[in-house]
């Protein structure tokens, strides 16, 4: 608390004055007829006056303050008091709580006061009870007390306020029309998406979700729940991707934080539960410029690492293999390398635009995001087919003339977004804190670390096609070469086979069924083309119209089923953030993990290190709860969660030490002695 010698006398005796003529009995302050008009004209209003038996109506406390004075707030802040409502109402009528709009700050003597100095209203939901007759009178009656204040003077006063309606049919009085919409326009509305706050060293974060897109200017954040935060201390906003994380001192709030966000010209209600709330990263300028270096260059090593995933290293092994039968010519060799960087980069340049324009919309959305709609998977199984025929050798991909004379080099344009795309359902090392900044950082530093992700994928083969000392290590051409190629679409398949696992966790065993017909008939598609190719005739345009046919009836006779409860392994509950903090507030350490069906690495740590006996000993012996949530079918509520700690998706791995203490984000490579160490 502030010592008193940083506060005038005459503010503390008006303020103890004001607290002495509150609890004096009316009848004692003094003869009404002498008295002074007050500071603060009220006028209750109703929205009708023959309101409908069963309904809600709204009244209106339309205040007028004096010019110099200001009344306050729900939580007037470090000084003043709220408003006291006494209503007399009839049998079955009833009041609800009173809606204010966002009020000013006025800071006096360095005590913040969130007051209204200008004319505004308090809304208050009347309920009429069903049964009564029309015409039955309904007399509304209303005692108020109130404190309004001068920068050096406080006064308390009260206000009888009555109104006398009537049941009739509803119908909205045509004078107040207006006037109701433009008070109801003014008031709170709620935010819709849940906001998470962290106390931590006696500070204060929130982050509230609110579109990257929006402007956010003169963010304030007016705090209902009383002494959540110092009220005089300022409030830090920083940018979060798409949201705002305010930054000020907090007084150890031990529960959820109730408030009204200011911004851009109006006004949201919000509830910020208890959570983990990152420091947001600093903009790009100064040492952002170093966050946002260091977050590339660690793009890059993960798209280095992608190369190695069963669904892209054949794609680059081929690819080397062209390199190797084409000999010496260094020319063409830069070509090929080049027109598959950029297919590449496009490819990941485009997933960025897309992340980054759906989550200035509002969306919780992140890498592999597309993954989540089983349209999208069906599409992407019937491409893995398709691959893995090529591979095996039963047709050759048809390069039509304009996408060789743009990639300057055949197929590998396209060989090179190919395998940017069916790299998406991977997320390895490198890649989680680098996206996550992508997310956060402004849009040209976003969008160049999805460059860099495509960089990464592509540079093996640019260092083959402009080094010539490594292009000399492979080996030569000969035979061998197609039965490798071969061997390579085991892996392909492998990847097709994953994906239809997927889609059938997604949509279900008969999209499952689905999936698999449309491949064989896609399949079926691809031999005959070859087989015209094997005679020297081209693709064929009824096989391409064909293989359209297919991909476009089965993406459209998907049907989407409602999401299904996750059976989770013995010891195991479903994710939510209410359990969480219920869990944490028992004082039990917690490990909660986020995976999803299409995540290879996430299925791969669950295999390797989580779904162990050891891990599960540990854990049980530990007393160590295991909360799972899962990401397959992209639920906002977790992607709102995951974003808040910095991450673009999954997986994530977070340990919630005993007692309360600071959560640990664990490495995307788990082992089951890191786990059992916990």
């Amino acid at each position: 608390m502030r010592a008193f010698g940083f506060v005038p006398m005459t503010m503390i005796l008006m303020i103890l004055l004001a607290m002495f003529a509150w609890v004096v009995p009316a009848s004692a302050q003094g003869d009404p007829a002498n008295d002074p008009p007050p500071h603060l004209k009220i006028e209750l209003v109703a929205e009708t006056t023959t309101p409908k038996a069963g309904s809600t109506i709204n009244l209106a406390l339309d205040t007028r303050p004096q010019p110099g004075w200001h009344g306050y707030w729900q939580n007037p802040g470090d000084a003043g008091f709220p408003a006291k409502f006494a209503w007399t109402l009839p049998n079955g009528v009833g009041a609800g709580a009173p809606r204010y709009p966002a009020p000013q700050q006025l800071v006096v003597a360095g005590l913040m006061n969130y007051v209204f100095e200008q004319p505004y209203a308090v809304i208050v939901p009347l309920t009429v009870p069903e049964g009564l007759a029309a015409g039955s009178s309904l007399p509304i009656k209303l005692h108020l007390q109130y404190l309004v204040c001068t920068k050096t003077l406080c006064v308390p006063e009260q206000a009888d306020l009555s109104a006398v309606l009537t049941v009739g049919d509803g119908r909205p009085d045509p004078a107040r029309a207006a006037q109701f919409a433009q008070w109801m326009r003014v008031l709170p509305q709620p935010l819709g998406s849940q906001a998470t706050y962290q106390a931590q060293g006696g500070a204060l974060r929130i982050a509230i979700p609110y579109p990257a897109g929006a402007a956010g200017k003169g963010a304030y954040f007016y705090p209902i729940t009383a002494d959540a935060i110092d009220y005089a201390e300022p409030q830090k906003i920083a940018r979060d991707g798409d949201r705002l994380v305010i930054t000020t001192k907090g007084k150890g709030a031990p529960g959820p934080i109730q408030g009204v966000l200011g911004v851009d010209g109006h006004a949201l209600a919000l509830t910020a539960d208890r959570g983990v709330v990152p420091a947001p990263a600093a903009s790009v300028g100064g040492g952002g410029w170093s966050t946002a270096l260091l977050a590339f260059l660690g793009a890059v090593l993960g798209g280095l690492i992608l190369n190695v995933m069963p669904c892209v290293f054949p794609i680059l092994s081929l690819k080397a293999l062209s390199l190797a039968r084409a000999g010496g010519d260094e020319r063409a060799a830069r070509h090929e390398a080049l027109a598959y960087a950029a297919g590449a980069i496009a490819v990941c340049f485009a997933l960025g635009v897309v992340i980054l324009t759906l989550r200035a919309g509002g969306s919780a959305v992140g890498w592999a995001f597309q993954l989540q709609n089983p349209h999208v998977v069906i599409l992407l199984l019937l491409l893995t087919v398709a691959i893995a025929l090529n591979l095996a050798g039963v047709f050759e991909v048809p390069v039509p003339g304009f996408v060789n004379r743009a990639a300057g080099a055949g197929g590998a344009f396209v060989t090179g977004a190919l395998a940017a795309f069916v790299a998406t359902p991977c997320a390895g090392p490198f890649m989680a804190t680098s996206l996550g900044a992508a997310l956060i950082l402004p849009w040209p530093a976003a969008l160049a670390i999805f460059i860099g992700l495509g960089f990464g994928l592509a540079l093996p083969f640019l260092l083959l096609g402009y080094l010539p000392a490594l292009r000399k290590r492979l080996p030569r051409p000969g035979a061998w070469m197609d039965t490798l190629r071969r061997i390579l679409s085991i892996p392909m398949w492998l990847t097709a086979v994953a994906l239809a696992w997927v889609l059938g966790k997604e949509a279900g065993v008969n999209a499952m069924a689905l999936g698999l017909l449309a491949s064989l008939g896609a399949a079926i598609v691809f031999w005959v083309a070859g087989r015209r190719q094997a005679r020297g005739l081209s693709f064929g345009a009824v096989a391409v119209v064909l293989l359209i046919v297919v991909a476009g009836a089965s993406a459209w006779l998907i049907r989407v089923q409602p999401a299904e409860a996750k059976v989770t392994s013995a010891g195991e509950e479903s994710f939510s953030e209410a359990r969480l903090a219920q869990l944490r507030a028992q004082g039990r350490p917690v490990f909660a993990y986020f995976t999803a069906d299409w995540c290879l690495t996430c299925k791969v740590n669950e295999r390797v290190a989580i779904d162990t006996d050891a891990v599960r000993a540990s854990f049980k012996t530990k007393n160590i709860a295991v909360l799972v949530g899962d990401w397959t079918n992209g639920d906002p509520a977790l992607g709102r969660f995951i974003e808040a700690h910095n991450r673009a998706g999954v997986p994530l791995y977070i340990y919630y030490p005993a007692g309360g203490g600071e959560p640990r984000i664990l490495p995307q490579v788990l082992s089951p002695s890191l786990l059992e160490e916990l």
